[in-house]
């Protein structure tokens, strides 16, 4: 494929839909018990613990470099656009109708715990628009072998992604199917952003250290105030620490050797 614009959003579209590899995990396990839905949470917080970091972070300080900023001007957007995203998801927090967000819950489910896992599902989501920025972008500039190393990158850095977003909506009482259209729709965000991102490559890396840094901040925010106490909650959990520390290690491996 020539056109750079429809190559941008051909990638984006396969590494999003990855999220879905993720999910059809679920069909290979049965309903997690407590201490189970513990693991996987703790897993999931360390997924995105470290895809904050090393897929957005880092990447994002890297492109305002390439712009021609300096270190700390790099730095200071990001830290900028961090501070951003957190604040956001802070607001959306404190005004969230606990009521509303309690129908999305199966009937008895605990509706903090809807709320969190909701919140939860909505950063990962959010996160995926500026990697599918990201894709669309390196297509976009003429560089199809950045564009297809980052889309690889990306889309086998979903699939532990698309697993989290799984389970966590199956701890609320959903199906198998549901968890996983769930999971799939999570990452189908990715080539709106690649279409963005391809068809307005100048535009769209001005923007791309702001659009990584502000879903950063959402994420970190969402596991630190809601992901991580839930698993310690109503005492500490050696297996959910457990997994948080897989969980980072192995997407932290994941974006340094694909990344």
């Amino acid at each position: 494929m020539s056109d750079p614009v429809l190559a941008g959003i051909l990638a984006s579209l396969i590494a999003g839909a990855a999220t879905g590899i993720g999910g059809l995990a679920l069909w290979f396990t049965g309903r997690p018990s407590l201490d189970q839905q513990k693991l996987m949470l703790g897993f999931a917080a360390g997924v995105m613990l470290a895809a904050s970091f090393f897929s957005l972070i880092i990447p994002g300080i890297e492109q305002a470099e390439a712009m021609g900023a300096s270190k700390a001007e790099a730095a200071g957007t990001l830290v900028a656009a961090v501070l951003l995203g957190a604040f956001v998801l802070s607001s959306i927090h404190r005004h969230l109708p606990v009521d509303h967000i309690a129908l999305l819950g199966k009937p008895g489910a605990d509706p903090l715990n809807v709320k969190r896992i909701w919140l939860f599902v909505a950063a990962i989501t959010l996160h995926n628009f500026p990697e599918g920025m990201a894709v669309g972008v390196s297509f976009g500039t003429g560089d199809f072998a950045a564009g297809t190393a980052t889309a690889t990158g990306i889309g086998l850095q979903n699939i532990p992604e698309g697993l989290a977003v799984a389970v966590s909506v199956l701890t609320l009482g959903y199906s198998r199917r549901t968890a996983f259209l769930i999971a799939l729709g999570s990452g189908l965000v990715e080539p709106i952003g690649g279409t963005f991102g391809a068809g307005l490559a100048w535009l769209s890396a001005a923007l791309l250290p702001w659009g990584l840094g502000f879903a950063a901040g959402a994420m970190i925010y969402v596991v630190a105030t809601e992901i991580i106490p839930d698993t310690q909650r109503p005492q500490p959990s050696a297996r959910a620490s457990h997994g948080l520390m897989i969980g980072l290690a192995a997407m932290m491996f994941l974006d340094v050797t694909l990344g």
